[in-house]
């Protein structure tokens, strides 16, 4: 069962850590619930040599007491998700993240370039591999954050050389559009409705496609430019890849709605703690697209001056 709509979430059992079991049953010819078999002992008497079921010693009024006083078990004793646990997560998947992105920052510029592609490749394959696992997998999904730090990181020195400043501005434009975002959905003022999912799936085709084929373009070296169309070619005076990377923003955005719809539908629903690392991948997927979209867009707008 998918929740909220994000395909990372898809495939993966959002079901109650605890579950009460199912009331007894009996069929035709069978003895009811609490009816005694011929030849077995009823319900409260003693077969020979055992004590009887009333010959326990009743609760004192204070043992009665004690009981009701103790607090009902809450999602974290009962083993099921909860927002702290994706909180925590989420922590350790960025942590690891800017951990990767420091050592590409800060080795040599010919390793950091070789660093970059590795991370850029074991991030998609790792990143693959995530997405599909029914079981979410901790190493796994620290493996990758790793990686996409090791991509991030090559990728903001490069365009930081060539641009100064646009790394920084990245990072606060990442953390702005999250916190935006998620004050939008937690006053409920943003949704992701059926009609809106199916607006971001058409959307998302179309930036595909565009992606795809301004790589092509750029790899052949039909345009010479280093983003492609995105730079090249002008509307109004203004590079096409502006109004793409807003699009790519407005995307990455909503994806992030998406992730909240998912963890909150999941807390509801008593989802297994585990799951948590599931939630926390899917939000750093979410970031990673995000940071890269700005950061992009920004040295767009900077080459263009």
């Amino acid at each position: 069962m998918a929740l909220g709509g994000n395909p990372i979430f898809n495939g993966k059992q959002f079901r109650g850590a605890t579950q009460a079991p199912p009331v007894p049953g009996y069929s035709y010819g069978q003895p009811q619930y609490n009816q005694p078999q011929y030849g077995q002992p009823q319900y409260g008497q003693a077969q020979y040599g055992q004590p009887a079921w009333a010959a326990q010693p009743p609760m004192t009024s204070d043992q009665l007491q004690d009981m009701y006083n103790r607090p009902a078990a809450g999602p974290a004793e009962t083993g099921r998700m909860t927002f702290d646990d994706v909180i925590v997560k989420t922590a350790a998947c960025l942590a690891v993240l800017l951990l990767g992105a420091a050592v590409t920052l800060f080795v040599a510029p010919g390793t950091a370039s070789l660093l970059m592609i590795v991370g850029a490749l074991g991030g998609f394959v790792l990143g693959m591999v995530n997405s599909f696992k029914k079981q979410p997998s901790p190493a796994l999904i620290l493996t990758y954050a790793g990686l996409e730090g090791l991509f991030l990181g090559g990728l903001t020195r490069v365009l930081d050389g060539m641009f100064p400043g646009v790394g920084l501005q990245a990072v606060l434009g990442t953390l702005a559009v999250f916190g935006v975002t998620l004050a939008l959905f937690k006053s409920g003022k943003v949704r992701a409705t059926p009609k809106a999912m199916r607006f971001f799936m058409i959307a998302m085709l179309g930036y595909l496609v565009f992606a795809v084929i301004n790589m092509v373009l750029v790899w052949t070296g039909a345009v010479h430019s280093p983003f492609g169309l995105s730079s090249s070619v002008h509307i109004f005076g203004i590079p096409l890849g502006v109004f793409i990377g807003l699009l790519a923003i407005g995307l990455a955005a909503f994806s992030l709605v998406m992730d909240f719809t998912s963890i909150d539908q999941a807390v509801r629903q008593g989802a297994p703690e585990k799951y948590s690392w599931t939630a926390a991948f899917g939000l750093t997927v979410t970031l990673v697209w995000l940071y890269v979209e700005i950061i992009r867009l920004l040295a767009i707008l900077r080459g263009d001056d």
